[in-house]
């Protein structure tokens, strides 16, 4: 089977871990490419970024994401629990693994990512909001639903 792109959209929320974790468990398999998908609101640090903030940052693969004045750099939470859970997959599966930034609205940003990085599927999370919460607040995970070009598995956060 060839290499597949797989995306998880991560925020480093509980909902966003749960869904890396579904990822790992039920998705990803050998020889994979799983792409995590960090979109930042405009600001300071798209400033830091002018060169990539239309296109985003360039892949950062995890062995540079576990250096802290790597993900200082590009503002990246510390977050020992995803990196440990990223570390174990990619030593278990045996799949490469890389981060994606952008910068502006994440329901337009994650929609380009799927098509700019050519993804075959999208994993999400869902903060568990009741139907007409989830309209109102214009949900992220409605918006990519209804806009992504690849099929998008939305894990509940309860």
């Amino acid at each position: 089977m060839g290499e597949r792109k797989i995306g998880v959209a991560m925020d480093f929320s509980a909902s966003s871990k749960k869904a890396l974790r579904w990822a790992a468990d039920n998705l990803l398999r050998k020889g994979d490419i799983l792409v995590l998908l960090h979109i930042q609101h405009r600001g300071r640090a798209e400033a830091k970024h002018v060169l990539w903030s239309h296109s985003g940052s360039p892949l950062i693969p995890l062995e540079e994401l576990k250096d802290a004045a790597i993900r200082q750099r590009y503002d990246i939470p510390e977050d020992a629990e995803v990196f440990d859970m990223l570390d174990t997959v990619a030593q278990e599966k045996e799949l490469s693994v890389v981060l994606k930034l952008y910068w502006g609205d994440p329901r337009e940003k994650v929609c380009e990512a799927v098509g700019e990085l050519g993804l075959e599927s999208l994993v999400m999370g869902s903060r568990g909001l009741g139907q007409i919460q989830r309209i109102l607040l214009e949900s992220v995970t409605n918006y990519v639903l209804s806009n992504a070009s690849c099929p998008v598995t939305v894990v509940k956060a309860k």
